[in-house]
């Protein structure tokens, strides 16, 4: 949740607001969770960061981009945290798949679902890659250029016909199939949209495609649920508001800019103007173990009004 929070802050000008030392504590945090040896169980290589710091925490392609991104924001001109962020870049080139796509924890076959290249965990590390592409050292900053161009081509061939695309980890019951493309889709347009910025084949007519699909899926009452038609929660009209934002600028002809006020007015009212946050059952779908998180909501949706204000969109 540390990494989450800090990365829904830097959407808008939450970090500027923190005290010098308030950063430098959950820097110092984040660095000290990084695994420096070998994992004793998993035989993980070093340089990852697992979801926990508690034992029992294995080194993870999410948590992974998600360090390396909240490092960016809080001191990414450190030399200290330059080095850790090296490692974490390196890891996750290491378990890239031979299709493009990033696993859950290892490199894999695709016969499960913890090997197999999920969409929202390459889009995670799509974006972390380009966070500190330009402050690597020479060797390292060459192998993510065409890292960063088979994982954009492995999205783009893993969207589907109408625009979406399927997480890993998210679901929604309610959904037919009990998927949730709204969370994988608005989740992968962020990683496209910083793809397409940096000129990536691919990335902006993907991007555009999947901007599309999540204003066509919007509820009419502004939210969105795990898909067309499927009641709205925070946590999904947060997601979307989000990958709406990030490719404001691709969307030539596409309104992205009305629907994220929509959104961003129905999550006024689903939180009774940010004071009530209930969670939904949104993790863990394809096993069935169905979960919701007191602070997605919470800290998913800080961060849609963050990037909207920031966006200078009404909110």
């Amino acid at each position: 949740m540390t990494t989450l929070s800090v990365n829904a802050l830097a959407a808008g000008d939450g970090l500027a607001a923190m005290s010098e030392d308030g950063r430098r504590s959950i820097r110092d945090w984040l660095m000290g969770q990084q695994y420096r040896v070998e994992h004793p169980y998993t035989g993980a290589a070093p340089g990852a960061w697992a979801w926990t710091n508690l034992p029992g925490g294995v080194p993870d392609a999410d948590d992974t981009a998600g360090a390396l991104l909240a490092l960016a924001h809080l001191a990414r001109d450190d030399q200290e945290v330059r080095h850790a962020a090296a490692g974490g870049v390196r890891w996750l080139l290491d378990v890239q798949n031979r299709d493009g796509g990033i696993p859950t924890f290892c490199r894999g076959w695709g016969a499960l679902p913890f090997d197999r290249s999920s969409t929202d965990l390459t889009a995670h590390a799509l974006r972390a890659w380009l966070a500190w592409r330009q402050l690597l050292a020479e060797p390292l900053e060459q192998r993510v250029a065409p890292a960063v161009r088979r994982a954009v081509e492995f999205l783009s061939r893993s969207q589907r016909p109408d625009g979406a695309f399927v997480p890993l980890w998210f679901g929604n019951q309610q959904e037919a199939r009990e998927e949730n493309p709204v969370m994988g889709t608005g989740r992968v347009l962020v990683g496209l949209a910083a793809a397409a910025e940096c000129g990536v084949p691919e990335a902006e007519a993907t991007a555009r495609r999947a901007a599309r699909w999540l204003i066509a899926a919007q509820n009419a009452d502004g939210g969105w649920g795990g898909g067309p038609s499927v009641p709205s929660s925070i946590e999904e009209s947060a997601v979307a508001i989000g990958g709406l934002i990030s490719a404001g600028h691709l969307s030539e002809g596409v309104p992205t800019g009305s629907a994220v006020e929509h959104g961003i007015a129905w999550l006024r009212t689903a939180t009774h103007g940010g004071r009530h946050f209930p969670a939904a059952p949104v993790g863990l779908y394809f096993a069935r173990l169905w979960y919701s998180e007191d602070l997605y909501p919470l800290i998913f949706a800080a961060g849609a009004v963050a990037g909207a204000r920031a966006a200078g969109l009404r909110t």
